[in-house]
């Protein structure tokens, strides 16, 4: 009888320890779940770039995931649109594939921080699919050869049809169909285009003197489209296009893209080796971290790669706001590289991102 009793007593004892050792952990969660409630919700706005945001769209995504609290809507309205947005104070960050300059720059009281966040390569894509369908004698390549100046007399308006000698010439033993060449361009203010026409400009007087460089400029021939998006969808309408995009449009939409002349006469597909190789040349400054590399001369560089920048503010009267948007750019530095490739873009170097991580430590100071 005693033996029971005693053995009673010590269960009731091993009960009553781990009662009391649940006791720290019940806390614990009442804790953290307290403070989960007392978390405010922070939200950001971005406009800007069309170029990076289907990178854009999947960061904020994973990283809502993570950071529940904090919501980031990004809207993709154009470069300048974005710029400008920025200037008047109406958003939280914008986006740019020019970065920002001196000018718009000075316009900004609470100052301005350019991050170089992500890169890539514009590339000419084009549409000759439903004629090859049609013509069954037609072969038309993945990578047509473009030579540098046919592509640009092609943006002049001087080639006009895909059977021209002058692409016959590069594409041996394709037998090009009799079709027009229909040019697509971006009607919106564009990064892309600007970077674009850096590139014509630096390898063609003629367009440099007749056209120049800019977000927007005077075309000559084709039809516009805003955003990478509308110019992607007007490729994919017209039998015979061609258009300049940002390459993950035309991957996501397997689009053929040009392998284009590069300075050292080699024909260079868009490939991440060959974008990394052009973006080893770019040297970016201190500061500011806005340069670019118009005309490449490594013999396996693809011709047209750019960064594209992040701005945001220096100084933002909430700091709760400036803190969320540092928090996410250096996870975007880190964490966020991650998705690059897979999505077409082109990872920062290491060397890169420590030269954004110095910088965004001016953020909300």
């Amino acid at each position: 009888m005693k033996q029971k009793i005693s053995i009673s007593a010590q269960l009731q004892s091993q009960r009553r320890i781990y009662l009391l050792s649940l006791i720290p952990i019940l806390l614990t969660i009442l804790s953290c779940t307290a403070n989960q409630k007392n978390i405010k919700p922070v939200s950001l706005i971005g406009v800007g770039a069309s170029f990076p945001a289907p990178l854009y769209e999947r960061w904020l995504s994973d990283y809502n995931q993570k950071n529940p609290n904090v919501e980031i809507n990004y809207q993709a309205i154009g470069s300048s649109a974005g710029v400008q947005q920025l200037i008047e104070g109406t958003v939280d960050f914008a986006a740019s594939d020019v970065g920002i300059t001196n000018e718009q720059a000075a316009k900004i009281k609470r100052g301005v921080i350019s991050l170089p966040i992500t890169a890539g390569s514009i590339v000419l894509a084009y549409n000759l699919t439903p004629v090859a369908h049609q013509s069954p004698q037609v072969k038309v390549p993945t990578a047509l050869r473009l030579p540098r100046q046919v592509y640009v007399d092609i943006f002049l308006g001087k080639i006009t049809n895909w059977n021209h000698p002058r692409i016959a010439a590069a594409n041996a033993g394709v037998s090009l169909p009799d079709l027009p060449i229909q040019v697509v361009h971006r009607t919106d203010g564009s990064g892309t285009t600007s970077v674009l026409t850096q590139h014509l400009s630096a390898i063609s007087p003629e367009w440099k003197s007749k056209i120049g460089a800019g977000k927007s400029v005077a075309w000559q021939v084709g039809i516009g489209g805003k955003g990478n998006e509308g110019v992607t969808a007007l490729i994919q309408q017209i039998p015979g296009a061609i258009g300049y995009v940002e390459y993950i449009y035309a991957k996501q939409n397997k689009l053929p893209v040009a392998a284009l002349e590069n300075k050292s006469g080699n024909y260079i597909t868009p490939t991440p080796e060959s974008v990394a190789q052009t973006l080893e040349r770019v040297k970016l400054p201190a500061d500011n971290l806005i340069a670019f590399i118009t005309d490449p001369t490594d013999a396996q560089s693809y011709p047209i790669v750019t960064y594209s920048w992040l701005l945001t503010y220096q100084q933002y009267p909430n700091r709760v706001k400036g803190q969320a948007l540092k928090n996410f750019v250096n996870w975007a530095l880190i964490d966020g590289q991650k998705s690059s490739l897979e999505l077409g873009y082109i990872p920062l170097s290491k060397k890169v991102v420590i030269q954004v991580q110095t910088a965004v430590k001016q953020i909300a100071e």
